[in-house]
């Protein structure tokens, strides 16, 4: 049976939603349990090739609680970050209160495929683990592409599938049995990170 939370169906966007804010509060302590502290690596390699220059304006969406946000921010550009779930958007602002970084950051609610940005007003738009959460990522990408001026970077980073037969197997099997565990464990919401392995297959 699919996961509840996944539909492609024009209510998606509102079981994504839900799924997001149950699940909020411990989203960044299961990120780090589940890839064992790697993501926060990528996530600051994404921010490297940005190349961010000072004053370099920046733009990352589907920000979550603001990791990518923050390094940016850190780097010197100054930065929106934007995300659909307000809940996520609270757990990010709590950290920048916490972190004093409002000088360079605030945080939008708004939808990735209808981003209320002109055309060409980015240095640098990010993504994190965001496009496979969207109705349409197509359209997403359309959107982050057209917010970005010329010459500008757009860098997504994302989940893949191992191309190796065998590792694709266990990268599944540990995506199917492990990760919905810790989502029980921590969240009391086994469904919730069952829903990763229903979006990769899907995206």
């Amino acid at each position: 049976m699919a996961n509840r939370f996944y539909s492609p169906d024009e209510q998606r966007a509102a079981r994504v939603n839900d799924l997001f804010g149950r699940i909020a509060s411990r989203y960044d302590l299961i990120n780090d349990l589940q890839s064992f502290g790697l993501h926060r690596v990528w996530k600051r390699r994404v921010v490297r090739l940005a190349t961010i220059q000072p004053g370099d304006k920046a733009l990352d969406v589907c920000c979550g609680t603001g990791d990518i946000a923050f390094s940016l921010a850190r780097n010197g550009a100054e930065v929106v970050g934007l995300d659909f779930t307000q809940a996520m958007l609270d757990v990010a602002e709590t950290r920048r209160r916490r972190l004093d970084s409002g000088a360079h950051i605030k945080f939008v609610r708004g939808d990735a495929q209808q981003l209320a940005f002109p055309d060409d007003a980015f240095d640098v738009v990010t993504v994190g683990y965001g496009l496979r959460n969207l109705t349409s990522w197509e359209t997403g990408l359309a959107e982050m592409n057209r917010v970005a001026k010329p010459g500008g970077r757009l860098l997504v980073l994302e989940f893949g599938k191992p191309d190796n037969a065998l590792w694709r197997g266990c990268y599944f099997t540990y995506l199917k049995m492990f990760v919905p565990v810790l989502g029980w464990l921590f969240c009391r919401n086994a469904a919730a990170y069952a829903y990763i392995l229903e979006s990769l297959k899907h995206y």
